[in-house]
């Protein structure tokens, strides 16, 4: 294994490059493009489950999961919006898991679930116009809400895109978008 400094010098820098020499299985390539896209991948993480502990689990899963799936990236797209998409669906895919979960929960114990959701209730911000304000009222959102208000208004996907990865209606997307700002004004007032 080269040392950290032989790699800079042996492995290339294009983006492209370091995908195609993580695919032959380069491990350096692909930590390159993990130190380059982990920020991202991480905040987008935050932003769907609004739990950072949860979140730092997801975001290695991605990039686990993006590990092994990258023979499968074609390169009609960008690496970072391929990698996206494999953070969005690992993020999907525990929240079913999750769903499952509190189906059985449900099922052995219904008072405990009405506890634990009691506890959980979405809580006002506590001071209007700081932007961690902000950040609070999106992760008190309800979950269809808060992932179709990150991807469209934060991240910039567009409403057929967003329908697209998320396999949902454009319409469920626009009703969820309408919904996840009205809970917004009301819980920034």
């Amino acid at each position: 294994m080269p040392s950290a400094a032989l790699s800079a010098i042996l492995l290339p820098s294009g983006e492209a490059d370091l995908v195609s020499a993580a695919r032959a299985g380069e491990r350096l390539a692909f930590e390159r493009l993990y130190r380059q896209h982990v920020g991202r991948v991480h905040g987008l993480c935050w932003r769907l489950v609004a739990d950072a502990d949860l979140a730092e689990q997801l975001t290695q899963d991605a990039f686990v999961h993006a590990w092994r799936k990258l023979h499968g990236f074609r390169g009609d797209c960008g690496f970072g919006t391929w990698l996206y998409r494999v953070t969005v669906n690992v993020v999907l895919d525990w929240r079913r898991a999750q769903a499952r979960r509190q189906q059985w929960e449900t099922v052995l114990d219904p008072v405990e679930q009405m506890d634990a959701a009691a506890a959980h209730r979405p809580t006002a911000p506590a001071r209007v116009g700081d932007r961690l304000d902000l950040e609070r009222a999106i992760a008190a959102l309800p979950d269809g809400a808060r992932t179709v208000f990150v991807l469209h208004e934060i991240e910039g996907y567009l409403v057929k895109e967003v329908a697209d990865l998320l396999q949902i209606a454009e319409g469920t997307v626009k009703a969820q978008l309408f919904r996840a700002r009205q809970l917004l004004k009301e819980a920034l007032r």
